[in-house]
């Protein structure tokens, strides 16, 4: 049966598709988390390392997103017009062209990860935790990106469900295979382990990571969805649709892109006060991301929203999910800060146990805790733009708050004014702020809402 979101209660339908989403999403995160905490009790090098490989890594994310993001439209829009042929073709080439991207991306990653690397550290130990963690995820990039796009097409055809339990399973899955790939006996027990420290949490994260594909990619190509889909779609590229997929994202993924950046930058900031300020960087990077995707989770469930809605042509729907969006995600970022600000220490001991990356990561955390209230205010207001296909104000939000806001802030305190390491946390304050009020007046003006794709 189609879940129609053309009618029927705004709040109900982007708590229905918003919530499972989230809680998905932060169930994938919070592996991302755990791996964090096994990795912390090797030691700091291990953190270091694994820090710098994953902001680097994530650099290839901007193709996840282009594609991505503009399969949302489609999708959306596509499905909420009740053509469900071209929503088959649209799922279809999503996972064929994004496979295919991420296999050229993995190839040009790999010959260049060492000495990328070797730029943010000079500690071997660190550049050999950061490679042995890193290679194996580089080999499997193709599933990653292609992962997000069976969990796309059925939240964007309105099942929520199957992507949110197939996200928790697996990241239960993740969870539970760390620690036995990762030590000789499984920590507080007897359990012998297969020792393989860092390269053991990559392995872990790998074989959660297909098997998500797998279980998505089954369901989907089993008849089990919401749409029909034909294997015989996936060899053969259509133009007409995937020239969409590489242009109604690309603001989203330049600004991923310039997000990303802008982040290696700051992370290279934080190698100059040392090992021990990279490994709480590392860390504090990893609760953001705790942050951040929830936040995302919502941003795909409510662009689902306004995106079928702007396909039945019902603009003042679209307009209301967007302002439930906004307050969603606001009293979200309420209870994160508060949370991290009365709970800074005992989160720091979770993650590692030496006091000079403790002490750093509760300023830290206590400080950048203050930038997640305009953050959710707006990712809450974006689903506008990604549900429409007008994703310009995105891009150009988050290169006027990086590069024109936080950058040269981090320049001066740290070259002019010569300020201890929390000059980079206050930055990020001032970034999300900026961005907040550029993403608002954009969403104020209302060109999205005659935005079609």
């Amino acid at each position: 049966m189609k879940k129609d979101l053309t009618t029927g209660s705004i709040p109900k339908h982007l708590t229905r598709l918003a919530i499972p989403t989230m809680l998905g999403f932060m169930a994938q995160t919070l592996y991302d988390i755990v791996d964090m905490a096994w990795i912390g009790r090797i030691n700091s090098s291990a953190v270091a390392g694994v820090t710098i490989f994953t902001t680097i890594f994530w650099m290839v994310d901007v193709l996840n997103e282009i594609i991505g993001n503009s399969s949302v439209s489609l999708i959306s829009q596509s499905y909420g017009s009740g053509n469900k042929k071209r929503t088959a073709q649209v799922i279809e080439q999503t996972l064929a062209f994004k496979g295919l991207v991420a296999l050229i991306a993995a190839i040009l990653m790999f010959l260049l990860i060492k000495p990328l690397i070797a730029f943010f550290t000079p500690d071997q130990n660190v550049l050999k935790m950061a490679l042995d963690y890193g290679y194996l995820r580089i080999y499997f990039l193709p599933f990653l990106f292609s992962s997000f796009t069976v969990n796309t097409a059925m939240r964007c055809t309105g099942d929520v469900k199957t992507p949110m339990i197939i996200m928790i399973s697996t990241s239960i899955l993740n969870i539970l295979l760390d620690p036995l790939f990762m030590f000789e006996t499984i920590p507080g027990t007897n359990i012998p382990g297969l020792n393989m420290g860092v390269f053991g949490a990559s392995l872990a994260t790998v074989i959660s990571t297909v098997t998500a594909f797998l279980a998505g990619f089954i369901f989907l190509f089993s008849g089990r969805g919401k749409v029909k889909l034909s294997l015989k779609g996936l060899l053969k590229l259509r133009w007409n649709i995937d020239k969409k997929l590489l242009t109604i994202g690309l603001p989203i993924g330049l600004e991923t892109f310039s997000r990303q950046f802008s982040l290696l930058l700051i992370m290279k900031f934080a190698a100059l006060y040392g090992t021990a300020s990279l490994a709480a960087f590392g860390i504090g990077n990893r609760l953001y991301g705790f942050i951040f995707l929830p936040l995302i989770g919502l941003f795909m469930g409510g662009s689902t929203v306004v995106g079928q809605n702007l396909g039945a042509e019902k603009i003042e729907r679209a307009v209301s999910a967007t302002r439930w969006s906004a307050l969603l995600a606001t009293g979200m970022m309420i209870f994160f800060t508060i949370t991290a600000r009365f709970f800074a220490e005992p989160i720091m001991l979770f993650f590692i146990n030496d006091p000079q990356v403790i002490a750093t990561g509760v300023e830290m955390i206590r400080i950048i805790s203050l930038s997640f209230i305009p953050m959710g205010a707006s990712f809450g207001l974006a689903i506008a733009f990604s549900g429409s296909g007008h994703n310009l104000p995105f891009l150009l939000s988050g290169i006027f708050s990086k590069w024109f806001i936080q950058l040269p802030i981090l320049l001066i305190a740290r070259f002019l004014l010569h300020w201890p390491i929390n000059a980079i946390w206050i930055s990020f304050i001032f970034a999300d702020l900026s961005s907040a009020l550029f993403i608002y007046g954009a969403y104020r003006k209302g060109t999205w809402k005659g935005k079609r794709v």
